[in-house]
């Protein structure tokens, strides 16, 4: 059963978001996954990712297995 995710309204520097959007690009991520992939990572480092925490959806398209 999937969980619903979350959405919030994020404002950043318009500078900030060009350079996040190309590194997101870059690791072929959509913007969006990779400001999750961040935060998670910085949680991560920080010890304060739940263990309980789900896993990022994979890169890519859906598997044809299901």
């Amino acid at each position: 059963m999937a969980t619903e995710r979350k959405k919030i309204l994020l404002r950043l520097d318009p500078v900030v978001h060009d350079a996040l959007a190309r590194w997101a690009n870059d690791d072929l991520r959509s913007t969006n996954a990779q400001i999750e992939f961040l935060l998670r990572r910085a949680l991560a480092d920080a010890g304060r990712l739940p263990s309980d925490v789900g896993r990022m959806r994979r890169q890519g398209r859906p598997s044809k297995e299901g």
